[in-house]
């Protein structure tokens, strides 16, 4: 079973970005999560927000 970082679930250890790719957005995360790929900048950053708040690793 893997361990899972103590401080995952800590919003203050997950400092998030949007980087574009061609016409695409993708959100990324220090702690090594990135969502997919939106056509939508705004999309892009709603998943950061949503990791930040809900993290999943």
């Amino acid at each position: 079973m893997p361990q899972q970082d103590p401080s995952a679930g800590d919003p203050a250890t997950h400092a998030t970005t949007t980087v574009e790719r061609g016409s695409f957005a993708v959100a990324r995360c220090t702690c090594g999560w990135s969502g997919p790929a939106r056509r939508s900048r705004d999309r892009a950053r709603t998943d950061a927000r949503s990791h930040v708040l809900t993290p999943t690793s």
